[in-house]
């Protein structure tokens, strides 16, 4: 094999002048445990909280003018007192620590506030001491697989509320099947019109006002992502994918589109031909990688994007 030469013209010079880009900092992954302990049945918030502020910091990177800089220590030290009273829904929470750095700071003119909630709920005891309708009042367990997660952004006067979840692990031992795809001489992959259909879902999906309960809304949508993978007799993931997000859409005008990653966590039939055993879809050896990933937006065709919502949001969520 000859080699190959590459051959390219002189670089051209380079006059625009060097200047400072979009930039934004902040402290990262505050953890923050709030216990509202004013009833005898004590409540746990367990948050993950990232600051991020944008606005008039080009001194601080061109000639290490600190007078503008917000240390970060100041931002940790502001959710822990924002916290102190009362954090409602994750998103309420970002957007109020959003106002306090807007209108705290002139040269603060927006910015990026992430939380991510993680979920414990009340041990569950048959004794009478310390406890109600049959659960601890102040002995948690930690719950579930998945975190919610809240991004607020703010430019200017404009705000923007991105909620979601990640890691809502789910599974189905029947009622999914997958063929009719294309086969060439690198297929191995069988047809199947019975097989185990699991996930690990991670969804974001923008509000178009911050006038409603999170909370409640945040409930619906989880019940309705639930309820949709349960019953939707599924050809491919992509199409539980896609009823999942449109569910969600007919029942929550608030919310524009909605965003999914989706891993096809595979479960694979145990050949026990050679041990002479039957195995009629019981024992599965499950893989966790490789994996298929499947990834798409449900959106309404009328609506507008909004680019800035999703601008620092990791991935394809």
């Amino acid at each position: 094999m000859s080699d190959t030469t590459i051959t390219t013209g002189a670089p051209s010079a380079a006059t625009g002048a060097i200047v400072l880009g979009e930039n934004q900092y902040g402290k990262a992954e505050v953890r923050l445990v709030k216990v509202d302990r004013d009833q005898p049945r004590h409540r746990i918030t367990d948050l993950s909280v990232t600051s991020q502020l944008r606005g008039d910091f080009a001194a601080a990177h061109t000639d290490g003018d600190n007078s503008h800089v917000v240390a970060t220590d100041t931002q940790k030290n502001t959710i822990f007192a924002l916290a102190k009273d009362g954090i409602g829904s994750p998103e309420e929470f970002a957007l109020r620590l959003a106002e306090h750095f807007t209108s705290s700071f002139d040269w603060v003119d927006g910015g990026r506030w992430e939380v991510k909630e993680y979920t414990w709920e009340h041990i569950p005891t048959s004794l009478a001491n310390n406890a109600a309708d049959g659960e601890h009042n102040h002995a948690f367990v930690k719950a579930g697989t998945e975190t919610r997660t809240a991004v607020v952004q703010r430019d200017g006067a404009d705000v923007f509320v991105v909620a979601g979840l990640e890691d809502l692990s789910v599974l189905k031992s029947t009622g999914s099947e997958f063929h009719g795809f294309p086969r060439d001489r690198y297929t191995t992959l069988q047809e199947t019109d019975d097989r185990v259909l699991a996930t690990s879902v991670t969804a974001r999906w923008r509000y178009t006002t911050t006038d409603l309960d999170f909370n409640a809304a945040y409930d619906d949508v989880r019940h309705l992502l639930l309820e949709t993978f349960a019953d939707v007799h599924s050809l491919a993931l992509q199409q539980t994918l896609y009823q999942m997000g449109r569910r969600v859409l007919e029942a929550h005008p608030e919310i524009a589109e909605i965003k999914f990653s989706m891993p096809n966590l595979h479960h694979f039939l145990v050949d026990f031909a050679p041990f002479g055993l039957e195995n009629p879809g019981e024992v599965f050896y499950a893989a966790d990688r490789p994996y298929g990933k499947i990834e798409a937006e449900v959106k309404r065709s009328d609506g507008a994007a909004e680019p800035r919502a999703w601008a620092t949001v990791t991935g394809f969520c």
